[in-house]
């Protein structure tokens, strides 16, 4: 219910706001939209019910925190109309002192420096898959919470860098968005994804009982949890710099037909030719 409600409550905020906003296409809100419903598969069952007893269900869960619902959040571009949406008393007593607070857009822009956010989602990928850690986000509740939303933050800030969320700008020119989407994202992705897919033991003690009650070996279980993270996972980010690649071209070759136009103004006869009186 608690996701329910806090989904709810950001779709009827975004939605106020933008339509206060002349300049806010309509894809974009179907984008935001989107995001929200893949939170919403991830966080209520069925699928939440299937991840306390199966890991692949579980990981599931991740994968659609990280690589769908994040980006697509983003996408939607939701600062200016979460922001206008929110009542005018409480944006002028709570939303905008915080937006001007040196303090907050200190620490916002520490975080979303790429080698930070880079590191805070992965050390994030990598800790939260260490089987105690894990082990303990299925067995208690509240943890299980601090989990899926550290993913869903700590994805936030790595799209952003990739993804340019208006008014904000990510920091990395496309070369280098390329590289951080296949470094920090694909690569790590492959690492853990395989480690996950060939262990020859089970690494998680949560599905011992569970997964074969569901029917499932826990290894097989395990392995296609792995798998699930490893292949739709790097399609994601590959398609991701793919898409950066070409916004890249375009840009380029945009920038040299606007130096080409730039070169021939700067070479073409300021007037006719004078003609002389008799």
């Amino acid at each position: 219910m608690t996701v329910l409600a806090a989904v709810a409550l950001a779709a009827f905020v975004y939605a106020r706001g933008a339509r206060t906003l002349r300049q806010h296409p309509p894809y974009r809100s179907a984008l935001f939209f989107l995001g929200l419903l893949a939170i919403l598969i991830a966080l209520v069952p069925p699928l939440d019910a299937a991840a306390h007893e199966l890991f692949y269900a579980h990981m599931a869960q991740h994968m659609l925190l990280t690589v769908v619902a994040a980006p697509l959040l983003l996408l939607g571009h939701p600062v200016r109309p979460l922001g206008r949406g929110v009542p005018r008393a409480m944006r002028r007593a709570v939303v905008a002192p915080i937006a001007r607070a040196r303090a907050v857009r200190g620490v916002l822009n520490g975080l979303r420096h790429p080698l930070v956010a880079a590191a805070v989602y992965v050390s994030g990928l990598y800790l939260w898959h260490f089987p105690p850690f894990y082990d303990a986000a299925v067995a208690d509740a509240a943890i299980h919470q601090i989990e899926h939303s550290y993913f869903l933050a700590s994805a936030l800030l790595f799209w952003s860098n990739v993804v340019d969320p208006e008014p904000f700008r990510a920091r990395l020119p496309y070369p280098f968005r390329i590289l951080y989407l296949l470094l920090s994202g694909a690569a790590q992705n492959t690492i853990l994804g395989g480690l996950l897919s060939f262990s020859s033991r089970v690494l998680y003690g949560s599905y011992q009982e569970t997964a074969p009650a569901r029917g499932v070996d826990p290894l097989t279980d395990q392995q296609a949890g792995g798998a699930m993270m490893w292949v739709p996972g790097d399609v994601i980010f590959l398609a991701a710099a793919s898409v950066c690649f070409f916004l890249f071209l375009e840009r380029e070759e945009r920038q040299q037909l606007e130096r080409e136009r730039s070169s021939r103004e700067s070479h073409s006869p300021q007037g006719g030719p004078r003609r002389t009186g008799g």
